[in-house]
């Protein structure tokens, strides 16, 4: 009898399945072949595209064959050892791996019985990088803390926020309505996320206060203090402040010793997001980025930017994981079990805003794994040498000049010529297709933003880029 199946078979799986890794294995080998940022125009994907949904199936060959020509054209090519824009999205090969194994899997890892592998690794892997990057033992499972893998430091930022205001209105307000009294606090260069946080938590803009900050782009403590101190005066309730490590902007540091000091006497929670830096804590030197973490109640940083992971991976920590949990937990009848009910187990559901989960812990253990400690410790430092190197050409070309020094692996710069010449460096730059740099506005400038951090970019790389740079400007000029 015929099958009347429409599942794929798994030797069909099997030989398109080496289709497509071969393919990938020579995407990643050649992807600086291709132009960095897309040439095509808003809506040329979709008119290529059948307007209906195809009414009998079709086979993986001519899929994919679209996908060559319909679909990558208009990929922007994250992984190309070209691109340097916005913070880095880097992936591995150990990473790809892993995240296809989780996707054959297919696990929802909502709970500990759903499946203890998917818990038990994660829990593991982030106390491994706990002790990697010289966090505080507080954020560790051992202790009252512990670490889960969000999707995103945005994320990770509500999920505190969240518990930060469970907290405050448990401990220090009886009165009703007092959610529209909490103030929260981040600097004028802190991500968006946190704008956005206070929106979702119904807590409103108006709620957050943006701390000055200094010519280096990190918040002034003595600024938040005063800010804190002026709204007890009017009867609000400060609960909140996110220190930035490594700002999106400029990657500034902000002084967390000094701003946690401040939390601890005002009773306030603190969140520290290193979202792009806390990679750079793998070695050693790089360590004083940790300054004050003690003091912190959260913590998160990505290793989908900066630790050949790929998105989405975000490690949050908590020094108090029963606050989160209280926070964030609901249990229907429907989701009882045994393993839940003795509480010797972590049901990862009520550390995060949705129930289900996905299991990002493996490709994860992959590439640390595979890089190992000190392959990633070299990276990273070659990855910064670099950005010295550029940083010193930039100080040695007479029309070029530094927004502000160097920060780890982001060197942020202008023409003399002004806002608008920078801006067409910026914009025939992209277009070429050679290279991808982003811009932020900082100290009255219109600057080019240059993050150095892709998995293949090697030196030359960097100074192929600055050269391309360079004649650029001159051609502009002439």
């Amino acid at each position: 009898m015929k099958d009347k199946s429409h599942h794929m078979d798994a030797e069909t799986f099997r030989q398109n399945g080496y289709a497509l890794v071969d393919w990938l294995a020579d995407y990643q080998q050649n992807v600086a072949d291709y132009p960095v940022l897309s040439q095509l125009k808003p809506g040329d994907i979709r008119n290529l595209l059948p307007p209906q949904l195809p009414q009998q199936g079709e086979s993986f060959e001519r899929i994919f064959e679209d996908f060559k020509e319909i679909i990558l054209p208009g990929v922007t090519h994250w992984q190309s050892p070209n691109f340097f824009g916005y913070f880095p999205a880097n992936n591995s090969a150990p990473s790809i791996l892993g995240e296809l194994l989780s996707a054959g899997l297919g696990v929802q890892g909502m709970l500990w019985l759903t499946s203890p592998a998917c818990t038990e690794l994660e829990t593991h892997v982030l106390d491994w990088l706990a002790d990697s990057l010289g966090l505080p033992e507080t954020f560790k499972s051992s202790a009252d803390g512990g670490g889960v893998i969000q999707d995103s430091a945005s994320s990770a930022t509500l999920c505190a926020l969240l518990t930060a205001r469970e907290r405050v209105s448990r401990f220090d307000s009886k009165e009703n309505g007092a959610d529209s009294r909490f103030t929260a606090y981040c600097s004028d260069q802190t991500h968006s996320s946190m704008e956005k946080a206070m929106m979702i938590a119904g807590l409103g803009r108006q709620r957050l206060r943006k701390i000055s900050t200094n010519e280096s782009g990190a918040m002034i403590p003595e600024s938040l203090a005063e800010q804190i101190r002026s709204d007890r005066e009017q009867g609000l309730i400060p609960f909140f402040v996110c220190a930035t490590v490594g700002t999106t902007s400029t990657l500034a540091i902000d002084p967390v010793p000094s701003i946690g000091q401040i939390c601890q006497r005002e009773r306030v929670w603190l969140h520290v997001d290193a979202a792009m830096a806390g990679t750079a804590t793998i070695c050693p030197e790089f360590r004083y980025l940790n300054d004050g973490l003690e003091l912190a109640d959260s913590y998160c940083f990505n290793p989908h930017k900066w630790m050949f992971t790929n998105f989405d991976c975000d490690c949050f920590y908590v020094a108090d994981r029963f606050e989160l949990v209280a926070t964030l937990s609901v249990l229907p009848e429907y989701l009882r079990n045994r393993a839940t009910d003795t509480g010797e187990v972590i049901d990862y559901r009520d550390w995060q805003i949705p129930l289900g989960r996905r299991f990002r812990s493996l490709k994860l253990w992959f590439v640390l794994r595979h890089y190992g400690t000190l392959g990633l410790q070299h990276h990273i430092r070659e990855h910064i040498a670099w950005a010295v190197e550029l940083e010193r050409h930039i100080n040695d070309h007479p029309q070029f000049e530094l927004a502000l020094p160097r920060s780890l692996n982001l060197v942020c710069f202008y023409h003399r010529k002004g806002d608008e010449f920078s801006k067409n460096i910026l914009d025939t730059v992209n277009a070429s297709g050679k290279l991808f740099v982003t811009h932020t506005v900082f100290g009255g400038h219109y600057c080019i933003r240059f993050c150095i951090g892709q998995t293949h970019t090697t030196l030359q790389h960097v100074m192929n880029a600055w050269q391309f740079i360079c004649e650029t400007a001159e051609s502009l000029n002439d």
